[in-house]
């Protein structure tokens, strides 16, 4: 009975043994490469699927699984895994994540199809390595138009907003300079910056003062007759004018003092007051007369009120080439003023109160009558002379 009981515990454990062994040789042994961890397992597991749950490793759609996980296991298989990095790609400020089995930045812009403008700048290298958490920033480059003072210029930026791009092109502003955006606005495609250049200038204009005529009375002199006894003399005034220039261009001029150069000096006339007694014991055959022809200040022939207004070489469709022949272009200092030929014949010098001495070297369609065109080269200034009337010389 003792050797009976012996033997079926024998029986026991060389079937317990021999079910063991069994089981051992019946798992499949693979190769399992998971984010580059290397090892060898053997496995009950029927497909990939259950072998990687066995690892506690969970696929998601993005990451990287060399079979389908469905697919049966076999011995000797070798089975690579790779999960999938976050790479988040920050684009003028807005944020978009992705996950990327991919090894390099190119390799990642490749794949999801990110493609990069020419003028369009990066904060990484196409070579850099893809870590989990990457963060890429890539600023898309716009086209503006830079307007400085007249000078106009396409160029590209990645800049936000106004400020920065122009600081990023060097802009220096003045105290005076407008721009037409707020320095904080954001910049569009195709939008134009225009920068103003202002100046403040100070323009000293002489002109000449008029002296006064007094007469006085002479008994030495018959009545009826004058005669100069001094000769009046013009005196100078400067006149400071605050000019302001957008662009080189005279907008405003505003008068802010008046200095006295030199004072006029009086033209004194004597006027006879005698009363000659007329001789009685002879009688003269023979009559001699005196002709006197009237003049004016400055032996003036003629002297007459006109209505004055300002003309420049630089109007809209003029040549800068009087009626007389003078070029006014490449002569801006000449003092010339235009008339009606048949009040002041042409060729013939005047004067004209706060104007000085000229010539009557052209003619204008509405220069009719008493009226009177002075030539000024600056444009602004003819513009702000407006109309008045004024005392006109005729001289010769």
């Amino acid at each position: 009975m003792k050797k009976v009981v012996l033997s079926l515990v024998s029986a026991i454990v060389f079937f317990a043994l021999l079910g063991t062994l069994t089981y051992q040789a019946t798992k499949a042994e693979v190769t399992l490469r998971a984010n580059d961890k290397v090892q060898s397992v053997r496995t009950h597991a029927d497909n990939v699927g259950q072998l990687l749950e066995s690892q506690d490793i969970h696929v998601e759609s993005y990451d990287t699984l060399s079979h389908n996980k469905e697919e049966k296991l076999k011995n000797g298989m070798q089975i690579t895994y790779e999960s999938a990095k976050e790479v988040t790609v920050t684009t003028n400020g807005e944020e978009k994540q992705y996950f990327t089995t991919a090894d390099t930045v190119q390799q990642f812009l490749e794949e999801n199809d990110i493609s990069l403008a020419e003028h369009d700048i990066m904060d990484r290298a196409e070579t850099d390595s893809i870590q989990e958490g990457l963060i890429i920033e890539v600023d898309r480059a716009i086209q503006v138009t830079l307007n400085d003072g007249g000078e106009q210029e396409d160029l590209w930026t990645t800049k936000d907003n106004v400020d920065e791009f122009l600081q990023e092109q060097s802009v220096e502003l003045g105290e005076l300079d407008k721009v037409n955006l707020e320095s904080s606005d954001a910049l569009k495609t195709g939008q134009t910056v225009t920068i103003t250049r202002v100046e403040k200038v100070t323009d000293v204009v002489e002109e000449a003062v008029n002296y006064a005529t007094v007469k006085r009375n002479d008994n030495s002199l018959s009545k009826g007759k004058e005669q100069v006894v001094e000769s009046g003399q013009e005196g100078k005034m400067e006149k400071h004018y605050e000019v302001i220039l957008e662009n080189g261009e005279e907008v405003s001029r505003k008068l802010v003092k008046e200095e006295t150069v030199s004072e006029s000096r009086d033209r004194i006339v004597a006027v006879g007051t005698k009363v000659s007694t007329p001789a009685t014991t002879s009688v003269s055959t023979t009559s001699n007369k005196s002709e006197t022809i009237s003049r004016n200040n400055n032996g003036a022939k003629k002297e007459i009120y006109m209505t004055a207004t300002a003309y420049t070489a630089n109007c809209s469709g003029c040549s800068g080439i009087t009626s007389t022949g003078i070029n006014l272009k490449a002569n801006p200092n000449q003092k010339v003023v235009a008339v009606d030929p048949s009040v002041i014949p042409l060729g013939t010098k005047v004067w004209v109160e706060g104007y000085g001495y000229a010539v009557a070297g052209d003619t204008g369609s509405a220069i009719k009558g008493n009226k009177i065109d002075l030539f000024i080269p600056n444009q602004g200034q003819a513009r702000s002379f407006g109309r008045k009337q004024v005392r006109v010389r005729i001289l010769k």
